[in-house]
């Protein structure tokens, strides 16, 4: 590799603000940086001084730099985060829970529907949030649904309700479906919802209180006393969630070190309530210092795209920070609102501190405890198994209901544990329908048949099953193409199905693996195989219930809404369109003969 002439580079590089991107032989972006002098600041990575064993390592990788000018330091330091996000350089701090947010939803419906949601944002309606966790948004669903009767239930279960159903009668929606409620009655219920969830809880109280005290003087005490149970119901929310302060809106930053691991734990404070906690653990080259830490991860975590409506107005730090004011105007700037970042605290501010920081700590301890059980695990399952080392695992499981809806499903473990982003399933077609064996090759045709990179073919691959389903897992690899052979394992159940009686076969199932019943690798085993079960029972569940969701007619191409509810009507439901021969298929106006053939054959193949 040709040494980068950094001597010539800086001759012409600018002093103005703006964000520079090192690359290395192969054009891989290595490391995003910002500066409010860039001539200054890349030039300190060339310096002959330089002691940081990191940006040694970097400088000695790099072979070009590219150089993107902004107007200020605000602008570079929103620039620097999206390019982080979007390569992940290899030397910069990563936040590495990039999984979306989850919100409350509150469709834009005739009748507003309240949901959950992660992801993109491709529905209609407000969203509010974020919140820490899926089950902070559990719970918030679940207090709301006593509180204020707006309906929780899916599209497909509304369109098709003739009658109220059970959540009417618990009092907890009020069944817009069959119109047992007026839509202006209902818009001040989502109103309320509305209110409730941009933090104006007290707005609500002071409605309901007129409404309840005008319902008494009209004479409808049934309606009084249900606004009242409403107004009890909210007090006694807003009791429990209290916190003793006057802080409505905050988020407090804790920050903590062991043994090579860093933890940083959020406190988000809503509407004087805690809405939640969460510690997250970035991704840390080595060598770096505890303020780039936290910047890095302010920066990573507020100004991500779509991660707006998650900045606070105040944001307590453990510690000072070099760049804070620049932090402080990019939040600013992107959530348009004054923003302030504080490290100086006293009060009920420190104690919030000083929570935060414990929490951060106690994450790490626990994270490093769990870690040094499943070393031991690996530990032990590599002597077992007689294996040097176990960078990855995978083991497959097959799930059908008397050989209906087949799905196979294969989990990732790696060094740290369970490797979600690697799971897959794969929905099986073109069996006999029950053939586990038959199943199994199928699934691990899809997984491996198009298999380039050999980092991604795992040491050990478990078969959850017994002889025949490794004998065929052993002849589909009698062919491999590549170096590198996984060892296959199979896991047998034993005879009553217990936990600790399991049997491992290798070899074909010639060869069994004794293993005692409270070993620490067989619970490693056990892991791995009842977690490909869950995985693969869900699929099924899933496929299954779509099946029994989804009418036969919409599978046929050429039928539309309207040609199927016209279908439905003019023959008395499904049953009728089933049993209909193809010339009464062809009275149904707007069914030509051919598409009755069509229907017709599409129905009875179905059987």
């Amino acid at each position: 590799m040709a040494e980068f002439d950094h001597a010539h580079f800086l001759k012409t590089l600018s002093s103005e603000p703006g964000v520079y991107r090192m690359l290395d032989s192969d054009d891989k972006v290595i490391y995003v940086g910002k500066a409010k002098n860039l001539k200054k600041r890349v030039s300190s990575y060339f310096r002959s001084n330089v002691t940081d064993g990191k940006t040694r390592a970097l400088v000695s990788n790099i072979s070009d730099i590219d150089i993107t000018l902004t107007n200020t330091e605000t602008e570079a330091l929103l620039l620097e985060n999206n390019l982080i996000k979007k390569y992940q350089p290899r030397y910069n701090i990563l936040l590495r829970d990039d999984k979306s947010y989850p919100y409350i939803l509150l469709t834009a419906h005739k009748h507003p529907r309240l949901a959950f949601h992660r992801g993109s944002r491709k529905v209609k309606g407000e969203y509010f949030g974020p919140f820490p966790s899926a089950g902070a948004v559990s719970e918030s669903l679940q207090l709301m649904q006593k509180i204020f009767p707006v309906r929780q239930c899916e599209d497909a279960y509304y369109r098709v309700r003739s009658r109220p159903c059970l959540q009417f009668q618990l009092k907890r929606c009020s069944a817009p479906c069959v119109n047992e409620v007026s839509d202006d009655e209902y818009n001040q219920q989502v109103d309320f919802v509305r209110k409730f969830l941009t933090g104006k809880s007290h707005e609500v109280i002071a409605a309901l209180i007129s409404k309840m005290e005008a319902a008494s003087h009209a004479l409808q005490f049934e309606l009084a006393a249900k606004v009242r149970d409403q107004i009890m119901l909210l007090r006694k929310m807003q009791e429990q969630q209290s916190i003793s302060g006057n802080y409505a809106e905050m988020d407090v930053v804790g920050f903590a070190h062991l043994n090579g691991l860093n933890g940083i734990h959020l406190l988000m404070i809503r509407d004087h309530k805690v809405l939640g906690s969460k510690t997250y653990f970035p991704k840390v080259p080595k060598d770096s210092q505890p303020q780039e830490i936290l910047a890095s991860f302010l920066g990573q975590y507020y100004l991500a795209p779509g991660a707006t409506g998650r900045i606070a107005k105040e944001v307590i730090l453990p510690f000072a920070l070099d760049e804070i004011d620049v932090l402080s105007e990019a939040l600013s700037q992107v959530s348009e609102r004054k923003v302030t970042l504080k490290t100086v605290t006293r009060g009920e501010r420190a104690q919030y501190l000083q929570l935060a920081n414990k929490n951060a700590l106690n994450s790490i301890t626990v994270k490093q405890s769990t870690q040094d059980s499943i070393n031991k695990r690996y530990a032990q399952l590599k002597a077992t198994l007689g294996l040097d080392d176990i960078n990855r695992m995978e083991c497959f499981d097959i799930s059908h209901t008397m050989g209906e809806n087949t799905v196979a499903s294969c989990v990732v473990f790696d060094s740290q544990g369970p490797n979600n982003k690697e799971y897959r399933r794969f929905n099986v077609t073109g069996i006999t329908g029950g053939d586990d064996y038959a199943a199994m090759e199928f699934a691990l045709n899809k997984r491996y048949n198009k298999l380039v990179d050999e980092d991604k073919i795992p040491d050990v691959i478990f078969i959850d099953g017994g002889k025949g389903q490794l004998s065929r897992a052993e002849q589909y690899f009698s062919n491999w193409p590549h170096a590198k052979m996984p060892l296959l394992v199979g896991v047998a159940k034993g005879t009553s199905r217990r936990p600790g009686l399991e049997t491992l076969l290798i070899d074909g199932g010639r060869k069994t693996i004794p293993m005692d019943s409270d070993a620490p690798a067989l619970h490693l085993i056990q892991h791995i195989r009842d977690e490909s079960h869950r995985f693969a029972i869900a699929g099924h569940r899933n496929k299954r219930q779509k099946q029994r969701t989804q009418s036969l007619l919409e599978e046929i191409g050429g039928i539309g809404s309207v040609r199927r509810q016209t279908l439905l009507k003019f023959l008395g439901g499904m049953q009728g369109v089933k049993a209909a021969n193809i010339d009464q298929l062809k009275q149904v106006p707007g069914i030509s003969s051919d598409m009755a053939e069509k229907i017709f054959n599409h129905l009875h193949d179905k059987g």
